[in-house]
């Protein structure tokens, strides 16, 4: 690679790495693999550089390598299920009901196949047209498209999965708190115990006085 080819690389690198690294983790659970797949991904680009005729096409094409090393990543370690990706999106100052819905999607989108995350990110997350996804994934547009609808059918069975078992819990929940304010409370009792055994005691000593009386 000609020595400014090496330093446009370098000056793609240093303008988009934060943006790239958003990308990376969304498709990995761990900021340290993160880290690891952009490396490798940026790693494998740099000897095809040359080859990116359009240079505004780099970020796609740094997306699908990330892909494609993740899914090896994947498939090398022979996983028995998709791993739960709960991941934080880039910093962005909104309210607390937002970052828990963000927070829920990212935990949902764990239960989507490799390609069906693939294709949600990509078109959802990064914004990407039907064509860009196919692109970037090597896929036909009629493909993404179809994927996509199953994901999101996926995706809303997973949500009203998780919105029944939540109701359960919350009635599970009041069902206790019922049954604890009809039991009686154990201040109660020990008050009830302690009142029992006064009266013990005072009738011991009546007995005794009487006893005493009768003697005399």
């Amino acid at each position: 690679m000609a020595q400014g080819e090496v330093l446009e690389f370098e000056e793609y690198v240093r303008t988009r790495q934060d943006a790239l690294l958003r990308s990376a983790r969304r498709l990995v659970p761990d900021p340290v693999d993160a880290q690891d797949l952009l490396q490798t991904a940026l790693a494998r680009t740099f000897g095809r550089w040359d080859g990116i005729a359009d240079k505004s096409l780099a970020d796609a094409y740094l997306r699908r390598v990330m892909i494609n090393t993740r899914t090896e990543w994947w498939r090398a370690r022979k996983l028995e299920e998709v791993p739960t990706e709960q991941l934080p999106d880039a910093s962005i100052e909104d309210g607390a009901e937002q970052r828990a819905d963000r927070a829920l999607l990212m935990d949902v989108l764990g239960v989507l196949a490799p390609k069906q995350r693939s294709v949600v990110v990509l078109r959802h997350w990064e914004q990407m047209s039907t064509e860009e996804t196919a692109a970037a994934l090597g896929m036909s547009a009629g493909t993404v498209k179809s994927t996509l609808h199953r994901a999101l059918a996926r995706l809303r069975q997973e949500l009203e999965s998780r919105e029944a078992m939540s109701r359960e819990a919350r009635i599970r929940e009041a069902q206790g708190h019922m049954a604890g304010d009809r039991a009686p409370g154990t201040g109660a009792a020990q008050r009830a115990r302690a009142g029992a055994q006064l009266r013990g005691q005072a009738d011991r000593r009546h007995d005794e006085r009487g006893r005493e009386r009768c003697a005399a």
